[in-house]
């Protein structure tokens, strides 16, 4: 039985549909704007002529082969390290007790607060010291701890009742086996949603690549889509869009795809 239509409901359709229109527009203009000549690039003409051409151009005019290998390497060693050490971390502060603990879980609330763009001339400092400066590891390493997923694990552990850590340890498994038999098969809706909000991020994190890398064979997709705003001949928005949607094409075809598995994961991870 369909919920009956109060003014209240109405109001949040409304507003459901006018946030939806404000994210689709531009999307559909990059869509337009891609697969058309560039004398239609500020005009829309119904039976305007299709065309890949500015894919090609797009493709040619960077090493995105090149481009697209160090993002998938980038967001794959910065995912398995956080979830690594971020489930150590989580674990430790949901099943053991030791000094300092309710100090330091609080401390890794704080960095939650901390702006990223705050660390820029220190953590570049570090990866000068480290001698990774123009290198993929330097881009990820400073983001291989996270307090958004030891927050989210350590919650989630904290609901597993202790009666199976007793039951595993008289069988004779140890705390990491405990860990990577009980907690993280328990704990793979979070995993998948943290999974989700780290990629997201990491392919389209812009600044801190720019900053940290300066040639060719470690720059991520972001970086190189930004030599499109640096040419000779002006701005080219058919060639813009069509380098864009390239960019952007593997997290929209996977939301896609996985669209129900992506929401389902977020609800039983409890994420509001």
């Amino acid at each position: 039985m369909r919920p009956p239509r109060t003014p209240d409901r109405i109001l949040f359709v409304a507003g459901a549909w006018a946030l939806a229109l404000i994210w689709l527009l531009p999307l559909a203009y990059a869509v337009w704007t891609a697969f058309h000549p560039a004398e239609f690039e500020t005009r829309f003409a119904l039976f305007a002529p299709l065309t890949l051409e500015n894919f090609v151009r797009a493709w040619n005019a960077a090493p995105f082969a090149r481009y697209f290998v160090n993002t998938i390497v980038l967001v794959t060693m910065v995912l398995a390290a956080q979830l690594i050490l971020c489930s150590l971390a989580a674990f430790a502060f949901a099943r053991f007790e030791f000094p300092g603990k309710n100090l330091l879980f609080a401390l890794v609330l704080v960095q939650l607060m901390v702006m990223p763009d705050i660390l820029l001339v220190r953590n570049y400092a570090t990866m000068g010291s480290l001698g990774l400066i123009d290198s993929i590891l330097a881009i990820g390493l400073p983001y291989f701890a996270s307090g958004f997923a030891i927050f989210l694990l350590r919650q989630t552990f904290k609901t597993v009742p202790r009666e199976l850590d007793d039951a595993a340890r008289v069988e004779g498994c140890s705390w990491l086996g405990l860990l990577w038999r009980v907690y993280v098969p328990l704990a793979k809706p979070t995993m998948l949603a943290f999974g989700l909000v780290s990629v997201s991020h990491h392919w389209n994190n812009f600044l801190w690549p720019l900053i940290i890398t300066s040639s060719v064979e470690t720059r991520p997709l972001t970086v190189g889509l930004s030599i499109f705003a640096t040419t000779d001949s002006g701005t080219e928005w058919s060639i813009i869009t069509a380098a864009t949607l390239i960019t952007s094409a593997p997290l929209l075809i996977g939301f896609l795809l996985f669209q129900r598995q992506f929401v389902q994961s977020f609800m039983r991870a409890g994420i509001k």
